[in-house]
C-alpha cells in the first residue's frame, strides 16, 4: 500500500459499511448479538451468574471468539467466510477484533493493511461499540509484541468509522438493581418464588428471557411467568399485570399506561389500580379503567386479565 493511500477514499471500506448499515440500519441486530454473547458466557440458567466480574479469566478471554461466531451467525445475509481473515463482506476480507478495553485490539500481521471490524462492550455501563477501520501502516503503532501483533495508534483510532458508539445495550436488569433487592430476589429456594420476587421488585423495567432464566434456574423458565400457576396468576392478587413483548396488544397496553415497553422476548411487570376514564395514561381491561399505581399506593383490587393473544401472531 502506498504512503498516500490514507488520502484516497477507501472505497472497499465504504462499500462494506454501506452493506452493513443496509442490513442493520437501527443497530438492533448487532446490539442483540452483544447482549446474547454476554448472556451466553454468564450461562445464568445453570450458574445464576449475571455480572462480568463473576466470570473466570479464561471465560472473559473467550468473549471475542464467541462474539465473532455470533455475529457471523446473525449476519449470514451479509457475512461470508473470509479467505485469509475472519469474514468476507461484499468481496472484501475483514478481521473481527474485540477488546474489553476500548482501543485495546491486538492486530496480527496477516491483517496489516486489511479492513478490521472492531468492537468493545461494557455490561455494567450498558454500552457497546462497533466500527470499521483500515489497518494501514499509518494507522498502526510501530511497536510489536512477541507475536508481531500491534495496536491502532491515535490516528488509527480516530479513523474508525463507527456503526455504533457507546450505544445502549438491551438491558441486564439485575445489574441495575440495588444489592439488597438482589439479595431478596435470590433468597427463596424455589425458582418460582425467586421469579415472583423479581417481578414484584423490578417493576416498570424491561426484563429479558435471560434474566428470567438466571433467576428461575429451571428449564421451563418462561412457563413460570405465565398464568395457570405462574407469576401472572400469583401476583394478580397483588395488583400486578405482566405484559410480554412478543405480542403487539401487550406492547400497546404498556405504551398506553406510559410504562416501559417490552421488546420481543421480554416482559414488564406493572402494578396497576382502578382509574377514572379522564385520568391520563389509562387502559380499559375487563370493562374497567386502570392506571399505574404510585409506589406507596395500596392495592385493594386484584389486577385484571391481560388481553387475549391467542388470535394474534407473535412478533418475530
Amino acid at each position: 500500500m502506498s504512503d498516500n493511500s490514507h488520502q484516497m477514499p477507501d472505497t472497499a471500506l465504504q462499500h462494506v459499511l454501506a452493506r452493513w448499515r443496509q442490513a442493520d440500519p437501527t443497530n438492533d441486530r448487532a446490539a442483540a448479538v452483544v447482549r446474547e454473547t454476554f448472556d451466553q458466557l454468564y450461562d445464568g440458567q445453570h450458574t445464576g451468574r449475571y455480572r462480568w466480574d463473576q466470570l473466570y479469566k479464561t471465560e472473559k478471554t473467550h468473549f471475542g471468539t464467541l462474539l465473532e461466531i455470533n455475529l457471523r451467525r446473525e449476519f449470514r445475509d451479509v457475512i461470508d467466510d473470509g479467505v485469509l481473515l475472519d469474514y468476507r463482506i461484499v468481496g472484501f476480507d475483514i478481521d473481527c477484533k474485540y477488546s474489553q478495553k476500548d482501543g485495546g485490539w491486538m492486530i496480527p500481521p496477516e491483517a496489516f493493511g486489511e479492513l478490521l471490524l472492531v468492537g468493545t462492550a461494557d455490561d455494567a455501563a450498558g454500552t457497546w461499540s462497533l466500527g470499521m477501520v483500515r489497518a494501514s501502516e499509518d494507522h498502526l503503532r510501530s511497536s510489536r509484541n512477541r507475536d508481531n501483533k500491534t495496536q491502532l495508534n491515535p490516528a488509527g483510532r480516530q479513523a474508525i468509522r463507527w456503526l455504533a458508539r457507546d450505544a445502549a445495550l438491551p438491558p441486564n436488569v439485575l445489574l441495575a438493581l440495588p444489592r439488597d433487592t438482589i439479595d431478596r430476589i435470590f433468597a427463596p429456594r424455589s425458582g418460582q418464588a425467586r421469579l415472583n420476587e423479581l417481578l414484584r421488585l423490578a417493576t416498570n423495567r424491561r426484563i429479558g428471557r435471560n434474566t428470567i432464566a438466571t433467576v428461575a434456574q429451571q428449564d421451563d423458565y418462561m412457563k413460570r411467568v405465565r398464568s395457570n400457576g405462574g407469576s401472572r396468576s400469583a401476583l394478580a392478587v397483588e395488583g400486578y399485570v405482566i405484559p410480554g413483548g412478543d405480542y403487539e396488544v401487550h406492547r400497546e397496553l404498556a405504551r398506553s399506561l406510559g410504562a416501559a415497553v417490552p421488546a420481543p422476548g421480554e416482559v414488564v411487570s406493572l402494578r396497576i389500580v382502578p382509574a377514572d376514564p379522564g385520568d391520563s395514561n389509562v387502559v380499559e381491561l375487563d370493562g374497567k379503567y386502570w392506571r399505574l399505581a404510585r409506589d406507596d399506593e395500596p392495592i385493594t383490587v386484584p389486577a385484571p386479565l391481560l388481553p387475549d393473544t391467542r388470535r394474534q401472531k407473535p412478533i418475530s
